[in-house]
């Protein structure tokens, strides 16, 4: 490992942050190749991506779904809170999740241009930029650094379960500003709002919402970033009034009509993608711009997310 990347990454995150995720990855990479518990689990399985993608070209549906996974579209939701400030009426979110940018160049082309034609006040990414769960992140960093370049304003994100902590200098230096257990306090008309982004939580596991909502005051509308939905109970608990999350794909591959075969998540269904509540906290789970181990998908069609935040 470069000394100097690590270097980089303690100053940045802490010396135990930066060495116990470097540590489980590490770890997670001894596990696919040596074998061990996760080593069938189909996004850590190396032939994974030629198995799927060679049945579904013999059963004549992976044209079908490759065009399907390039069809991104743009949803709108609408956020109402009693706490948001006056300021903030109308401020708009562009969320973007689950891209795996280094799959998929139709997909994230057509996510710039969408992104184009939109007028937003901040953009937020939660996770998942690689296509693979492991090794080389180079061609991500190129994909998502086009993405980049296409938005406008300020850009947050978070890690995903398919991303390594080393890829955040090169994302930092493109200007994506990475919540890593950690907040920022936005300001507008003389009010503010915060938001706040933790570390993986699904596999991980080293997110931190205690640490990210620590300087949080309490009673002021703040927003979470997590790759995962899976810990909504502990943000809803927390006092957050939003989260924002993806992982899901909303199963990519569904059933007509919808339904997901699996959503890879421990959470109720109707939490698996688009907008829900949870007690006082709002929430959206993105199906994702991208594809996971194919890009392939059938009857859930990829998007990224305008959330508009009103006043009640």
């Amino acid at each position: 490992m470069d000394q100097d990347v690590l270097s980089q990454l303690e100053r940045r995150l802490g010396r135990l942050h930066a060495r116990q995720r470097l540590g489980i990855e590490t770890d997670h990479e001894a596990r696919i190749f040596g074998g061990g518990i996760n080593f069938f689990h189909i996004e850590n399985w190396y032939s994974a991506h030629s198995v799927v993608r060679a049945t579904l070209r013999l059963t004549g549906l992976y044209g079908r779904g490759h065009r399907n996974s390039e069809r991104v579209r743009l949803r709108h939701n609408i956020v109402h809170s009693a706490k948001l400030p006056k300021a903030f009426d109308g401020f708009s979110i562009l969320h973007l999740s689950d891209m795996h940018v280094d799959m998929n160049a139709g997909a994230m082309r057509r996510v710039i241009e969408l992104a184009a034609g939109e007028r937003y006040d901040i953009s937020v990414m939660t996770g998942d930029f690689r296509g693979q769960t492991h090794g080389p992140f180079a061609a991500t960093l190129d994909g998502l650094a086009r993405v980049r370049a296409g938005l406008t304003g300020p850009v947050y994100g978070v890690l995903g379960n398919h991303d390594t902590v080393l890829m955040v200098p090169g994302m930092e230096a493109m200007g994506i500003r990475m919540l890593l257990n950690e907040a920022e306090t936005i300001e507008r008309g003389g009010a503010r709002i915060h938001l706040a982004g933790i570390d993986d939580a699904h596999y991980f596991r080293v997110d931190n919402i205690e640490k990210a909502a620590s300087a949080l005051p309490q009673g002021e509308f703040a927003v979470l970033l997590s790759h995962t939905p899976e810990i909504y109970r502990q943000a809803a608990h927390a006092g957050f009034d939003l989260l924002l999350s993806g992982h899901t794909h909303g199963g990519q591959i569904c059933l007509p009509g919808g339904i997901p075969v699996t959503l890879d998540s421990r959470l109720p269904r109707r939490l698996g993608s688009g907008a829900w509540h949870y007690h006082t906290m709002a929430g959206y789970t993105s199906v994702g711009a991208g594809s996971s181990i194919v890009p392939v998908r059938f009857n859930c069609p990829p998007e990224i997310t305008l959330h508009h935040l009103q006043s009640a």
